[in-house]
């Protein structure tokens, strides 16, 4: 092959004509509000830039992030999404399936590949994602059981990173029974440490099941009574106030705060920004996380999977057109675990 020739899987109008052609089944929204503003629809197949790959999606998981995106809430996002309504109608940022066409750049995929991670649009019967931000699927999952932990899975990882976990440390997760928080107790857990999880009655079997030493029941107990203090706090998606937090922590301890809701409608971050503030002042360290989205985390969350230390809990499956329901099914608070959309 010469300079001038091009290979066939690389070239721009090659893969747009490996694009499937007509339209495709699709969750859209047309404005911001809550599940019922989400409808079945038929959609253009989006077609892949240079470093972008198009998944023809088997499953997609549903997270809190995709509920802020679908209500536009807090008003901040909106300026990236689109001001009165999303630019991209179609939800869902998680997904697994297998590589449909791929950009005139990408290098770590080809047609037929099984991959997981993180799209754009994943509520659909095709997706595009960047090429960094998606890794080979572990062989010993399903589709359905992929798309449930790149989001969530990827969080708990960087939390538990970023609070800078060694093995034999007491680790308290609060919101253990949710999507992140069943990740983050069981890295947790094979990282070694000691682990108590915070849940509501409900779930505290679930919490246990996941590999917690201990369980709080929150409607009982408080985890900042005194009796116990942590090396790192794990606060996922709650509203403990920061002198809470501090009285759970040992005096050096650390505390990674993971999202939060109903705390501001403009940032909906007030109480993160305060731990950001203080956190020099004291001799506790207190942090807040902003996750990203990278394929070297799907990489090592494959591995803990391969070797059984992590197992992703589907609370329930929705088809496609079924959707709005499942949103309703996790604002409701009901779901144990994670809830995969199958396509």
């Amino acid at each position: 092959m010469n300079g001038a020739e091009r290979h066939p899987a690389r070239d721009p109008e090659t893969v747009a004509g490996m694009r499937p052609e007509g339209s495709m089944r699709a969750i859209a929204q047309e404005r911001y509000g809550n599940a019922e503003v989400l409808h079945e629809a038929r959609l253009s197949v989006p077609l892949p830039r240079d470093h972008e790959v198009l998944v023809r999606v088997h499953a997609a998981g549903l997270d809190r992030g995709t509920w802020h995106v679908m209500t536009g809430t807090p008003l901040l996002v909106r300026l990236a999404l689109g001001i009165r309504a999303p630019r991209n109608p179609v939800p869902g940022l998680d997904l697994a399936g297998t590589v449909a066409a791929i950009g005139s750049a990408v290098t770590r995929f080809a047609v037929g590949d099984a991959v997981y991670g993180f799209g754009r649009g994943t509520f659909a019967q095709y997706a595009v994602a960047r090429e960094d931000r998606l890794a080979p699927k572990p062989a010993s999952l399903d589709f359905a059981r992929a798309a449930v932990m790149p989001v969530s899975g990827a969080t708990a990882l960087q939390a538990l990173r970023m609070g800078r976990l060694a093995a034999g440390q007491r680790v308290l997760v609060t919101g253990a029974s949710g999507g992140v928080g069943s990740y983050a107790v069981q890295l947790a857990k094979a990282l070694g440490a000691e682990v108590t999880g915070v849940a509501g009655p409900a779930k505290q079997d679930l919490v246990l099941e996941l590999g917690a030493d201990h369980a709080i029941d929150h409607s009982r107990e408080d985890f900042a009574d005194g009796t116990r203090r942590y090396d790192l706090i794990v606060d996922i998606a709650g509203n403990p106030s920061l002198g809470r937090l501090r009285r759970a922590l040992t005096p050096g301890g650390t505390a990674v705060i993971v999202g939060g809701e109903g705390t501001g409608r403009w940032l909906g971050m007030g109480r993160q920004f305060r731990a950001v503030a203080i956190s020099p002042f004291i001799g506790q360290r207190l942090a807040m996380l902003g996750s990203a989205q990278r394929a070297t985390d799907l990489q090592e969350l494959a591995t803990f999977v391969e070797s059984g230390a992590v197992n992703p809990h589907i609370d329930r499956s929705f088809p496609l057109a079924q959707a709005p329901e499942a949103m309703e099914h996790l604002v409701a608070g009901r779901a144990r675990g994670k809830i995969a959309i199958i396509i």
